[in-house]
């Protein structure tokens, strides 16, 4: 197949650092033209990658009119390449799509990672491709909203990790340290993965950088500093690829708290990829992702938590390894999209 793939124009492809939504299409991307599908991306300048790039964006990406004007950029060169492919799998805006929407030979696959779905788009997007164009969700979460889905023809592809970039760690000590992910912001609630490490007298090392919060400046300041100190609470600054694999293989769990509706959390994964559990709050994505008493724990308190870490030493490193083998690898993300593609064309020529 002829497969366009296009990504908003703010991070290479590759991200090098930061950029879960980056790492996802650029693995998707390579994964399908290894299976000898011809790939164009769309997407940042400075983007690295196997597939035929088409770069776009105006930086520094801010503003009404560098917004349209990267919206533009992509919709004219969708539309002037469209009989030049055979499925389009968007990660970007919906809008840039609206010049191929009403050329319902062409499949459409809209992905969103994030929680906010623009309903009103997709019912105006639905009503003109009509059955040829997808929306694929980053978990269930994404698009069910009261038992049910506002508008248009949506199912669920995870997020993933390519295995071979981290360590599976069958055991690790008993003291070892819990550890902490993200972003130290009011949001991710840090503050809970302290208190729980105090209540169950286990280390726990911080990791992520610090985000000042527009409501809450002073957050970090007054939840977060005041208990590192170097020994039971640790701050390590953010991390790249190699700090974050030793640091989720050596831990007992991830902790994963979080006041956030998350689309899907991919440090869950990162982690299970380690053979760590994670124990994680219920909202968003988290029920779906974590299997309770298998490969984690869902926790609605700090209660809840500490009774969870008591129960760590129970799960089977192996086992959560294998579950994110069947159900968060690279393979199996790509395995689902080029599925999806096949199943759209095959309906187009019907």
């Amino acid at each position: 197949m002829r497969i366009a793939i296009t990504a908003d124009p703010y991070i290479p492809v590759p991200p090098t650092g930061y950029g879960g939504i980056e790492r996802t299409v650029d693995f998707v991307c390579r994964g399908l033209t290894q299976r000898g599908h011809k790939i164009t991306l769309f997407a940042h300048r400075d983007s690295s990658t196997i597939a035929t790039l088409i770069p776009y964006g105006v930086p520094p990406h801010q503003g009404v009119v560098a917004r349209l004007k990267e919206l533009w950029q992509l919709g004219t060169g969708l539309f002037t390449r469209r009989k030049e492919f055979d499925v389009v799998i968007s990660w970007g805006r919906l809008a840039a799509l609206l010049p191929i929407l009403p050329w319902r030979t062409i499949p459409k696959i809209q992905r969103y990672c994030r929680t906010s779905v623009p309903w009103t788009s997709v019912r105006i997007a639905t009503a003109l491709a009509g059955k040829s164009i997808e929306f694929v969700g980053a978990s269930t979460s994404v698009y069910h909203e009261d038992n049910k889905i506002p508008a248009g023809s949506w199912r669920t592809i995870f997020d993933g990790v390519e295995m071979d970039r981290y360590t599976f760690v069958p055991s690790v000590s008993p003291d070892a340290p819990l550890a902490f992910l993200g972003r130290l912001c009011p949001g991710k609630i840090p503050h809970v993965a302290i208190a729980v490490a105090k209540a169950t007298g286990r280390q726990l090392i911080l990791a992520g950088n610090r985000e000042p919060d527009a409501d809450d400046p002073t957050y970090f300041e007054r939840e977060v500093e005041p208990h590192i100190d170097e020994q039971q609470i640790q701050y390590i600054g953010t991390v790249n690829d190699e700090q974050k694999n030793s640091l989720l293989g050596r831990s007992a769990a991830l902790l994963f708290p979080t006041a956030f509706k998350e689309a899907f959390g991919i440090v869950m994964a990162e982690a299970f990829a380690c053979g760590t559990p994670v124990l994680a709050s219920p909202r968003g994505s988290v029920p779906e992702v974590v299997r309770e008493g298998k490969t984690g724990f869902i926790c609605a308190t700090v209660d809840d938590f500490v009774r969870a870490v008591a129960k760590v030493p129970t799960l089977n490193r192996r086992i959560i390894r294998q579950e994110c083998e069947q159900r968060f690898s690279a393979q199996v993300i790509v395995d689902q999209f080029e599925q999806l593609c096949f199943e759209m064309t095959r309906r187009r020529i019907r």
